[in-house]
């Protein structure tokens, strides 16, 4: 079978937030905050999903000119550097792969004018047509995002060339009324159960019971 090439886009700035890769405390104890970037590559690596699918590009956008992006991933920097907090093992291997070696930076350097301005909307522009060319060199056919921080417009509009192929596995935030609203710890796990046709009624023991599936949930489906 020929494995589908997938290419994951996210913001450091995010997965620092969340304190990827570090120890935190956490109920008395020590916890590891497992991103899910790592998760994806230990699932590639010992599931039937990477008999389906090749890991091809993680994609950043972070702006290492930019003052504020510098501040938020400080402890980390923008590149893995020996010795060095980051965000997952720096040796972790996915299909026989150097994770690290699959990291490209595409920054969404629009960020640094006010939005609305010129500069603003011509550079959101640019940093879209960038990113498109960079799925296509990769000949990414699946693209998920998680934790990206900004907004993707002219790379989603129906008829474009990645329309219904990315993503977000990020719950997103909706309204409490929205049948697609997700919420809480396990909003990420309730919208993958959902796509599944399950709800969780109890986290403790996993009891699920049959519901419409809801594939989409919150920006879910780009």
């Amino acid at each position: 079978m020929t494995k589908r090439k997938l290419a994951y886009i996210w913001s450091l700035r995010n997965a620092a937030a969340d304190k990827a890769g570090q120890y935190v405390p956490y109920k008395g104890e020590q916890r590891y905050m497992k991103s899910v970037l790592e998760s994806l590559v230990e699932a590639l690596n010992q599931t039937a999903l990477g008999d389906a699918y090749e890991l091809v590009g993680v994609i950043y956008d972070d702006d290492a000119e930019l003052p504020r992006d510098q501040g938020k991933i400080k402890d980390y920097g923008f590149a893995y550097r020996p010795g060095q907090q980051w965000f997952y093992p720096a040796d972790l291997q996915v299909q026989g792969k150097t994770l690290n070696d699959l990291l490209l930076s595409v920054p969404s350097t629009y960020r640094r004018y006010p939005r609305g301005t010129p500069e603003h909307v011509a550079g959101k522009s640019d940093f879209e047509r960038r990113l498109h060319d960079t799925l296509v060199e990769l000949g990414a056919d699946v693209v998920v995002l998680d934790g990206l921080l900004v907004i993707l417009d002219e790379l989603v509009r129906p008829g474009a060339p990645f329309a219904r192929r990315i993503m977000n596995i990020h719950p997103g935030v909706t309204r409490e009324d929205s049948p697609y609203e997700r919420r809480g710890a396990y909003a990420t796990l309730d919208a993958l159960y959902g796509a599944r046709g399950e709800k969780v009624v109890d986290w403790a023991t996993m009891e699920k019971v049959a519901v419409e599936p809801l594939y989409w949930t919150g920006a879910s489906m780009c």
